[in-house]
């Protein structure tokens, strides 16, 4: 294993024993009953913090054609098909988006379902990934691609809660930027849920 491997197994594992602080959750749910069951993967790269860059996590931008989240920022993940689990579709669907072998990557657990208003239901993989993997974006669901700093990412200082009216009423979510690349709605709460239960910077 490596150290960074050891590191956020344990505070994973401290981290889910018992309920966090506070989720954060959309508000959006009002008469939504059913929710199609999806997952994301968390691919941290397995840097420390002698390499001068320290761990990464692994995002993409979502062409702006596409029918669901034009535009948006995402963890490369999807729809888990049936008879799928969590950490497979994740892994399947990292695969597709970016060409990550599901054989290179080194699964941690997973964490918090998230809903969304847009019917779904996203549970979070954690993983590890070698550093230099060799990335594949496939060009029908990924316009660009980057890494992000994990502690960045994780640092509830750079989670700025921000206001948006939705149907009459405000709404709250969150955005985290990195270098000109804007991270909000259910990425920045995925990442601010998995910071909390990690509490990296604790």
């Amino acid at each position: 294993m490596s150290a960074l491997f050891d590191r956020l197994s344990e505070l994973y594992e401290i981290g889910h024993d018992g309920e966090p602080p506070a989720l954060f959750g959309d508000q959006r749910l009002e008469g939504i009953t059913q929710f199609t069951p999806a997952a994301v993967l968390a691919a941290i790269t397995e840097r420390d913090d002698a390499s001068g860059r320290g761990p990464g996590v692994l995002l993409l931008h979502r062409p702006s054609n596409m029918r669901s989240h034009p535009g948006q920022i995402a963890l490369p993940g999807g729809k888990i098909d049936p008879g799928e689990t969590a950490i497979e579709g994740a892994l399947r669907e990292a695969h597709e988006e970016l060409g990550i072998d599901p054989s290179l990557v080194r699964v941690i657990g997973t964490s918090d379902v998230y809903r969304t208003h847009s019917g779904f239901e996203i549970t979070p993989v954690l993983g590890i990934i070698p550093p230099d993997i060799e990335i594949v974006p496939n060009p029908t669901e990924v316009a660009q691609w980057f890494e992000a700093p994990l502690g960045h990412v994780l640092d509830p200082a750079n989670h700025v809660g921000q206001w948006v009216e939705w149907e009459g009423s405000m709404r709250a979510y969150y955005e985290i930027m990195w270098q000109g690349h804007q991270i909000w709605g259910v990425t920045a709460a995925l990442l601010v849920n998995l910071s909390r239960r990690l509490n990296w910077h604790g």
